[in-house]
């Protein structure tokens, strides 16, 4: 794809002097910055064009090849200027303070490396936490939750400005509209020369004279906003989840923070949760455990029906495939395992007692731990296989 015209893309003319260069650029961006458009693709590749055109047309002798041979002054023997396929590090590294970083050519407007405490700035809005109760359904099923959340938001009146009206807005006379100011100090070793955040406009570049009647010039107020938050299926208790932009709105239409989303879980009645899988007691008396029997158990999905051998000894773990909980980002599901627990009646009747004693006497009541129960380990053993 053709390269776009450099002047095009600042939108200046070719006889237009280095001030005006460089205010057409420091729009830019900003407009552009990734900070204040999150996950635009689209904003990310104009804030990249613009950084390139600003590299050649604000270098004297590349300024002066552009205009001579076009973008043709990148091919062989047309000398060449640089200032093509620049990525986000090489523009990140040559801003000042606004990205974190110092350097070339950007210093006359960011501030440069010079220090840690100068350069235009767009303001951040501050990140809100909250926190999101789900049952074991939702959480396996996952879950839509719409929540009303009290939070600065941008003021209607000045659409976020904090300004009466357009007229109210003028370039700050402390720093020119740099949003930053500069200091020489005389030492021994010579001059020193230091970068600071403008006091008057706190790095904005611009001042407000007559503030808005709403928020008072800061450009939010305190609101509710409903928004929907999905939730992926498998999430567990203390997860946190994370939604770009929907936090605190910043002052005069900077970046809004995040909304940090603190997962709860509410105890099911009769299940358990263990990683994964689920976990089920199931009670049954000595008759179902000796002769067999069917017998319902809840889960996620609702009742299950299951068999119970003759002869089942307490304490046997009966595995549901596929009946536990999915893990997050992936198609795994876990088990429910359902612990089988004998049930012995403290009241007797008359006649179950009879019965029972006549039982009692029988071989076959007689415990034979090496034949008719298995040990822990070994019932362990024979659930992992």
């Amino acid at each position: 794809m053709a390269k776009r015209d450099y002047y095009d893309v600042l939108g200046v003319s070719k006889s237009a002097g280095a001030d005006e260069i460089k205010k057409a650029y420091r729009k830019l961006a900003i407009k552009y910055h990734p900070d204040k458009n999150p996950g635009d693709k689209a904003a990310e590749e104009q804030f990249k064009e613009a950084a390139e055109a600003y590299e050649v047309l604000s270098n004297a002798e590349k300024k002066q090849r552009y205009d001579q041979f076009g973008h043709a002054a990148n091919a062989a023997g047309a000398g060449g200027y640089g200032g093509g396929g620049m990525n986000m590090d090489d523009i990140f590294s040559q801003f000042g303070d606004i990205f974190g970083g110092g350097g070339s050519p950007f210093d006359s407007f960011f501030g440069g490396g010079q220090s840690r405490g100068g350069g235009r700035r767009v303001a951040r809005g501050t990140n809100l936490r909250i926190k999101v109760k789900l049952t074991l359904e939702e959480i396996a099923k996952g879950a839509e939750k719409k929540i009303k959340v009290n939070k600065q938001v941008v003021c209607q009146t000045c659409d976020g400005t904090g300004a009466k009206d357009k007229s109210s807005f003028h370039t700050c006379q402390t720093c020119g509209g740099s949003g930053s100011v500069r200091r020489v100090t005389n030492t021994i070793l010579g001059q020193m020369q230091t970068t600071s955040t403008c006091p008057t406009c706190n790095g904005e570049g611009t001042t407000v004279t007559n503030k808005c009647n709403t928020c008072h010039g800061d450009g939010i107020v305190r609101g509710e906003e409903t928004i929907t938050i999905n939730i992926p299926a498998g999430v567990s208790e203390g997860m946190q989840l994370s939604m770009s932009g929907k936090g605190n709105a910043a002052p005069r239409g900077g970046v809004p923070g995040d909304l940090i989303i603190l997962i709860e879980e509410i105890p099911h009645e009769t299940l358990k949760r263990e990683g994964s899988n689920v976990v089920y007691d199931l009670h049954i008396n000595f008759a179902d455990a000796a002769l067999g029997s069917s017998v319902e158990v809840p889960t996620i999905d609702g009742k299950a029906k299951i068999k119970i051998e003759p002869g089942t000894q307490g304490g046997k773990i009966l595995r549901l495939k596929g009946k536990g909980v999915p893990e997050v980002n992936s198609y795994h599901r876990g088990d429910q395992l359902v612990y089988v627990n004998i049930w012995t009646p403290k009241a007797l009747s008359k006649d179950e007692r009879d019965l029972l004693e006549k039982l009692q006497e029988s071989p076959n009541f007689k415990p034979q731990p090496g034949k008719n129960e298995k040990s822990f380990f070994e019932r362990m053993k024979e659930y992992f296989e």
